[in-house]
C-alpha cells in the first residue's frame, strides 16, 4: 500500500540539491545525520533549473471544458466580458489605493527620521561630538532596514527586489512559487516602505509593478486561498490563460500608479511582460491603468488638502519643464547621442558589477541570517558615506528661494545650507526632481561628481539585497547627477549659452542611465514624457534610449534578464537562437515518454504520477492496437493530476462499467485551482488500486504535435506563440498495421537550454538547483 512518505512531492521546490548522499543513507536504514548548512553553494550561470514548472496558457479542450462552453449562450458570454471590465476597474482602484498608502507612510516616516537626524546634527555642530549624530543616523537606518529584511528573508523571500523579473517570468509561462500570493503583497508593501525609510539607495516605484500584478491575480479569482475565503464570484476566470491577462493589466496599473503614465504602463506591459497580446486586451489594460492613475490622483489631492486639484498623477512627478528656457537645437543631437553612449557604458558597468555581486551572494550569502546582516551593513554604510560626504563638503548655497525640505547648515554661514545634504536628506524621488529643476549654480561640480561616484556603487551594492526595493529611481538619480554635471561642464565650454541648461541635461542623463541598465526603449520614452508633462523632449529621449540600449547590449544584457538567467529560470525569449536551425525536434525532445491507456488501472496512474523521474508532467493517452505489438494510436494528452483520484472517486471496479454514479465537472478543478492536491495527499487503498478509471474526460483530445524533423526555431515559435506546456512528437509505427505512437515530448526546459553564447550556440546543463 502506498503511503504519503513513500514518494516525494511532485514539483517540490528546493534551493539546492546537496543532500542526495544523506537521503541514500536514510533509504539504506542508517540514521539521518544532523543537517548542516554548506558554507558555499556551487553555482554555475550555465545551469537550467528543473524545479520550475510551466504554466499552461493553452486551454485544454477536454470533454468537461467543451461541454461547459457549449452550454453558455451569447448573453452569458456578454456577461463574462462585462465581468472582465469590472475586474480591470477593481484592479486599477486597489492598485491606486496601495500606491497612496505607500506614498503617505513613506512621506511621514522618512520626514520624521530626517527631522530627528537634522536636529541632532544641528545640536552637536554647536557643542561638538558629531560622531554621535553619525551613530544615530546609521543606527536608525540599520534598525529600519533590519525589520524590512527580516520579514522578507524569513517570511516570503520572493518579495525581495523589485519583482519585475519574477512577473516577467510568470507572464512568460514559468510558475514562480508564491509570486502572486496575498502574503507576498503584504510583505512587499511593508518591505518597500521600510527600505525607502531606511535610507537605502532604492525606490518605491519598481515594486508597484509586482504589487499590481498580485492584486490582479487575487481579484480575478474571486477568492483568497491564503485567507481561505471564497466569494463564489469570477469562477470562470480560474485558469492560467485568464489569470495571465489580468496580471498583465495589474503590472500596467502598477506602472501607471508609480509614474502617472497610463500609456507608459500599457507599453511597459507589452514591451517587458506580456507573452500574449490582442486589441481587446489592450483596451482593458489601458482602462485599468487609467483608473489606477485617477484613483491615486484623487486620494492624494484630498490628502494634500486640494480636493479638486488633480496634479499629482503618480508617486513621482518630474515637474514641468519650461520650453522657452530648455528648448533644443539640431546642434545638440550629437551631444544627446554621446550621452546615450555614456549611459549605455555606465549601465553595462552597473550590470556587470551587480552580476558578480549576485553570484557571490548566491554562493556565500544564502542563509537568511546572513542576508539580514548584509542588508543592515549596507544601510549603515549608506548612512556613513552620506554623513562623511556632507561633513567634507564645503558647497554652501543661499537658502533664500530654495525648495529644500530639510536644509542642513552644518559648517556653512548663516542663511546658507549644505548642498550635498540635499541629496542625502531627501527621498530619492525628491532628489531627482531637485536635480531636474534647481536653477543653475545650485550645485558645485565637485559635489555632483562625488555624489555620482558614491551613489553608483551604493545602488549597485543595494540591488539584490533581501529587501523589497526597486532600481528605477536610483538609476534616474545617478543619471540626473552626471547629466547635470555634463550640462554644467558644457555651459563652461560654451560661455554660458542659453541652450546649455543643466536641468535639461539632467533629464537626458537620467533617461540614458535608466535605459542603459534596464534596456527599455518604447515604454520608457512614454513614461518619461508623461512624467514630465512635455512632448517637446520626445525625440531626444528616444534618441538617448535607443543609443543606450544598443551600446549596453554590446557588452552585457539588461539587468532583469541577467537576474532571470542567474536564477536558472527556463525563460523563453521571443525568438529561438539565430544559429539553431541545424537542430531538429528529434535532437531536443525528452525520451522515453510515459503513456497512459484511455481506460487505465488506478494503481498504474498513481505509480506514474508518483514517479519523480518524469520531468514533463504530461502524459499522452494512447489506445492499444490488438493487431500490433507496442503500437498505439494517440488519443490525447492528460496534463493534470486526475481529480477523480480524490474523494468522491469516479473510478469503477471493471473497465466495462459506465461512470453513472457521479460525473466530474469543471467546477471541481476550478475549486482546487491553483493549488491542486499533490498525489501523496490522496489515499488509495489496495482494493482501489485494482479499479479502473476512464481518462476521456480529463485528456485533451486534440493536442498540438510536430514531426520529429521540424527545426528547433519552428518548434520554438509554435511553443512560444501558443503558450504551450508540452508538445508531443508522434511517429508512424512500422508493424503489420500503421498507427501513431508517441516517441518524444518537448517541454519548456528542452527549448530554453539552448542559447546563444559568446562562442556560438551552447547547451545548458539541467540541474535541481
Amino acid at each position: 500500500q502506498l503511503t504519503p512518505s513513500s514518494f516525494l512531492r511532485i514539483g517540490q521546490l528546493s534551493n539546492v540539491d546537496l543532500n542526495e548522499d544523506i537521503r541514500e543513507l536514510v533509504r539504506d536504514g542508517a540514521p539521518e545525520p544532523p543537517r548542516q548548512h554548506p558554507n558555499e553553494i556551487p553555482h554555475n550561470e550555465k545551469l537550467l533549473s528543473l524545479k520550475y514548472e510551466s504554466l499552461d496558457y493553452d486551454n485544454s479542450e477536454n470533454q468537461l471544458f467543451l461541454e461547459e462552453e457549449r452550454r453558455i449562450n451569447h448573453t452569458a458570454f456578454r456577461t463574462v466580458e462585462i465581468k472582465r471590465w469590472v475586474i480591470c476597474a477593481m484592479i486599477g482602484i486597489l492598485t491606486g489605493l496601495v500606491a497612496c498608502f505607500i506614498d503617505i507612510v513613506v512621506e511621514n516616516l522618512a520626514g520624521l527620521k530626517y527631522r530627528v537626524v537634522k536636529g541632532n546634527i544641528d545640536k552637536f555642530t554647536e557643542k561638538g561630538g558629531l560622531s554621535f549624530s553619525l551613530l544615530l543616523w546609521a543606527t536608525l537606518n540599520a534598525s529600519v532596514v533590519m525589520v524590512g529584511s527580516v520579514i522578507v528573508a524569513f517570511i516570503e523571500p520572493v518579495a525581495a527586489g523589485s519583482g519585475i523579473p519574477q512577473i516577467k517570468c510568470y507572464l512568460n509561462g514559468v510558475k514562480i512559487p508564491h509570486v502572486v500570493r496575498l502574503k507576498t503583497l503584504v510583505i512587499k508593501v511593508c518591505g518597500v516602505i521600510l527600505s525607502v525609510v531606511g535610507g537605502l539607495a532604492v525606490g518605491k516605484e519598481g515594486p508597484m509593478i509586482h504589487s499590481g500584478a498580485v492584486i490582479a491575480a487575487g481579484i480575478s479569482q474571486g477568492r483568497s486561498t491564503s485567507l481561505k475565503r471564497d466569494f463564489k464570484i469570477f469562477e470562470y476566470f480560474r485558469r492560467d490563460t485568464e489569470k495571465r491577462d489580468f496580471v498583465s493589466a495589474g503590472a500596467a496599473a502598477g506602472v501607471s500608479a508609480a509614474f502617472g503614465a497610463p500609456v507608459g504602463g500599457v507599453l511597459f506591459s507589452l514591451e517587458e511582460g506580456a507573452s500574449f497580446w490582442n486589441q481587446f486586451l489592450t483596451w482593458r489594460i489601458f482602462f485599468a491603468s487609467m483608473i489606477s492613475t485617477f484613483t491615486l490622483n484623487s486620494v492624494l489631492s484630498v490628502y494634500h488638502g486640494n480636493a479638486w486639484d488633480l496634479s499629482s498623477p503618480g508617486l513621482i512627478n518630474f515637474g514641468r519643464f519650461d520650453n522657452e528656457k530648455m528648448g533644443y537645437t539640431i546642434q545638440e543631437i550629437p551631444i544627446f547621442i554621446f550621452m546615450g553612449v555614456v549611459g549605455g557604458i555606465l549601465g553595462a558597468l552597473f550590470n556587470a558589477l551587480n552580476y558578480w555581486l549576485t553570484m557571490f551572494r548566491i554562493r556565500y550569502i544564502h542563509r537568511p541570517c546572513l542576508q539580514v546582516v548584509e542588508a543592515m551593513l549596507v544601510a549603515a554604510v549608506t548612512a556613513t558615506v552620506g554623513f562623511v560626504m556632507i561633513y567634507c563638503s564645503r558647497d554652501c548655497q543661499p537658502i533664500q528661494g530654495s525648495t529644500v525640505a530639510y536644509p542642513l547648515q552644518l559648517f556653512c554661514a548663516d542663511g546658507e545650507y549644505n548642498s550635498m545634504a540635499t541629496a542625502f536628506f531627501n527621498t530619492p524621488e525628491k532628489s531627482v526632481v531637485n536635480l531636474f529643476h534647481d536653477p543653475p549654480g545650485s550645485y558645485n561640480p565637485m559635489t555632483l561628481g562625488m555624489f555620482t561616484l558614491m551613489y553608483f556603487f551604493l545602488a549597485c551594492w543595494t540591488y539584490g539585497l533581501t529587501v523589497s526595493a526597486g532600481v528605477f529611481i536610483p538609476s534616474l538619480l545617478i543619471g540626473a547627477a552626471w547629466g547635470r554635471l555634463f550640462g554644467i561642464s558644457l555651459s563652461y565650454l560654451t560661455k554660458g549659452s542659453i541652450w546649455a541648461d543643466p536641468g535639461k541635461y539632467a533629464l537626458m542623463g537620467a533617461a540614458a542611465q535608466l535605459g542603459g541598465i534596464v534596456r527599455m526603449t518604447l515604454s520608457l520614452t512614454v513614461i518619461m514624457m508623461e512624467a514630465t508633462g512635455n512632448v517637446t523632449y520626445g525625440f531626444p529621449i528616444m534618441l538617448v534610449l535607443m543609443t543606450a540600449k544598443i551600446v549596453g547590449d554590446y557588452f552585457v544584457e539588461g539587468l532583469y534578464d541577467m537576474h532571470i538567467q542567474l536564477q536558472s529560470v527556463p525563460f523563453l525569449h521571443w525568438e529561438a537562437p539565430v544559429t539553431s536551425h541545424s537542430l531538429t525536434a528529434r535532437e531536443v525532445m525528452s525520451t522515453p515518454v510515459t503513456c497512459l491507456r484511455r481506460i487505465e488501472r488506478v494503481g498504474t496512474v498513481v505509480d506514474i504520477l508518483s514517479d519523480t523521474s518524469s520531468n514533463h508532467n504530461g502524459f499522452p493517452v494512447v489506445e492499444s492496437n490488438p493487431d500490433a505489438t507496442q503500437v498505439g494510436m494517440q488519443l490525447g494528452c492528460c496534463m493534470t493530476v486526475p481529480d477523480g483520484l480524490s474523494p468522491p472517486q469516479v473510478f469503477v471496479e471493471r473497465a466495462n462499467l459506465s461512470l453513472v454514479q457521479r460525473r466530474l465537472k469543471l467546477k471541481d478543478f476550478r475549486d482546487a485551482y491553483p493549488r491542486f492536491p499533490p498525489i501523496q495527499s490522496i489515499h488509495v487503498s489496495q482494493d482501489e488500486r485494482e479499479c479502473m478509471i476512464d481518462l476521456s474526460e480529463f485528456m485533451n483530445p486534440s493536442p498540438y504535435t510536430v514531426p520529429q524533423e521540424a527545426s528547433l526555431p519552428r518548434v520554438f515559435k509554435l511553443f512560444r506563440a501558443l503558450g504551450l506546456r508540452q508538445l508531443c512528437m508522434p511517429a508512424w509505427g512500422c508493424t503489420l498495421s500503421l498507427s501513431w505512437q508517441v516517441v518524444g515530448m518537448v517541454t519548456r526546459k528542452d527549448l530554453a537550454r539552448y542559447r546563444l553564447g559568446k562562442e556560438g550556440l551552447e547547451e545548458l546543463s539541467l540541474a535541481q538547483t
